[in-house]
């Protein structure tokens, strides 16, 4: 499975990027891919892999571009309990400074940069991130409804932004919380706030995750819920996206 190492042009500067997909010669629909706070990494490389042998175009940028290349803070093979607090000290003002200002006009540099891949299939497309990365796709999905048919988000704090980004929402949606990341009030709230966008979406805790379940490379990781995860994402993209 090729992957391609890119420069996006955006109203900032140019945003390291790569992207994954079959390598038929053919187009393929394709999927924007956030990553969680840790950033561009082996990681977010091996699941972009994945999902483009399920035949999809898959663009991964290093929304954290501003301030280097990825990696933007050097990482250890994996990350542990010992070193987060110390990784956490370093992300923390990067995380803060990608205001919700700076996601749209990135979002847009994205989705515009997919149009002109001859890999990519014209039309639209789906989203999807994991932690900051499923807030910034939520965000991308309601910003540009006639372009995102289905967005996905895992553990991610996709509740911060209130009812009013959710009712921005058209395409299909799934999120997949894990144990602890919503209090039931929250979900319920959440869920609530689904219902009145009118959309198709399932909203789910996974059972016996915590937050960062998706990622192979934490000690949060949960290889049933990183399974769960492929069960809903791929059908989501499957629907939203094949007879496009």
């Amino acid at each position: 499975m090729p992957i391609k190492t890119l420069r996006i042009p955006t109203a900032d500067g140019h945003a390291d990027a790569f992207a994954a997909f079959p390598d038929h010669g053919e187009r393929h629909p394709a999927v924007l891919m956030y990553p969680d706070g840790f950033g561009v990494r082996p990681a977010l490389r091996a699941l972009a892999r994945r999902l483009a042998g399920h035949g999809y175009y898959v663009l991964v940028p290093n929304i954290f571009y501003r301030h280097g290349p990825a990696p933007v803070i050097e990482l250890p093979e994996h990350i542990g309990e010992e070193a987060r607090p110390q990784v956490f000290a370093r992300l923390m003002p990067l995380i803060e400074a990608h205001t919700a200002e700076r996601t749209l006009r990135d979002a847009g540099s994205y989705l515009e940069f997919l149009t002109t891949r001859p890999e990519a299939r014209p039309g639209p497309v789906a989203v999807t991130g994991y932690c900051i990365g499923g807030l910034l796709a939520v965000r991308t999905a309601a910003a540009h409804p006639g372009q995102v048919a289905a967005v996905a988000a895992f553990h991610a704090p996709v509740g911060a932004d209130g009812p009013r980004l959710l009712s921005g929402l058209t395409a299909q949606v799934h999120f997949g919380h894990a144990e602890g990341d919503m209090t039931p009030e929250a979900l319920g709230e959440l869920d609530q706030a689904l219902d009145a966008a009118g959309i198709g979406y399932t909203s789910e805790v996974y059972p016996g995750t915590v937050h960062g379940f998706t990622m192979s490379d934490t000690d949060a990781f949960s290889p049933s819920g990183l399974r769960r995860h492929w069960d809903r994402l791929l059908p989501l993209l499957d629907r939203a996206l094949a007879d496009r």
